[in-house]
């Protein structure tokens, strides 16, 4: 689906409408003022979901840069299980301790 665009007064007129459509879709709706942009709603699940998805890029990221440096690699089993966890909601550091 493409960008979903509506103006800002649609929130104002009928948030439901809003909420709706972010729920439905799963996609953020971009809202404009003026005619220019100016916020970006998304249901909970949705923002949840990418901020997951970010959290795990950041964790392969942090590995090839671990890898880069000569530290030494885990096996494969403990690292799909540490971003598994990640996907579930668990934050662990890559020297698998669990963030306090």
């Amino acid at each position: 689906m493409g960008m979903i665009i509506r103006p800002s007064a649609i929130i104002r007129q009928n948030y439901n409408t809003v909420s709706d459509l972010c729920k439905d879709t799963g996609e953020p709706v971009f809202l404009t003022k003026n005619g220019k942009g100016d916020l970006v709603v998304m249901c909970l699940e949705t923002y949840n979901r990418r901020e997951r998805e970010l959290e795990i890029r950041e964790k392969l990221v942090e590995a090839e840069e671990m890898r880069l440096m000569g530290v030494r690699d885990i096996p494969a089993e403990a690292a799909c299980e540490r971003l598994r966890g990640i996907s579930r909601g668990n934050r662990v550091k890559m020297g698998g301790q669990p963030y306090v």
